[in-house]
């Protein structure tokens, strides 16, 4: 075989190699640039809180439940608690409108579940990947 032809043979092989790494992710091209709409904070009992978040440019449902993770995170240190308990988060799509509808428990002490969050830390996390805060 020529020189040639097994360069592009190795060159085959090796996109096929390359390809198959990237397996079932979707790969997409651009930069991620959310516009962040606003928060409503609604108290509904106690420690019981909804917020209702809108942005645009949102890759998928996780980017608005972080949004209103860190709503509820700082409206924790707001109200001088240290934490919160994530109840349920829904989102709807619409247009390229996402609006997320979340409820958390916020406590001063470490609430039971799995899915908790210390609200300054999660504050600090949510300022450095430019996500804002009630």
């Amino acid at each position: 075989m020529c020189f040639a032809c097994k360069t592009i043979a190795s060159l085959g092989v090796a996109s096929a190699i390359l390809f198959g790494c990237v397996g079932g992710e979707q790969v997409t091209s651009g930069t991620f640039s959310p516009s962040y709409g606003g928060i409503e904070t609604l108290l509904l009992d106690g420690d019981l809180v909804n917020f209702r978040v809108e942005m645009t440019g949102a890759r998928d449902n996780q980017d608005v439940a972080d949004y209103a993770a860190c709503a509820a995170a700082q409206y924790a240190l707001i109200r001088g608690f240290g934490f919160a308990r994530h109840v349920r988060t829904n989102v709807d799509n619409q247009g390229g409108t996402w609006r997320g509808d979340a409820v958390y428990t916020i406590s001063a002490a470490l609430p039971e579940g799995l899915r908790t969050i210390d609200a300054e830390v999660t504050v600090r996390d949510c300022g450095a990947r430019g996500i804002p805060t009630v």
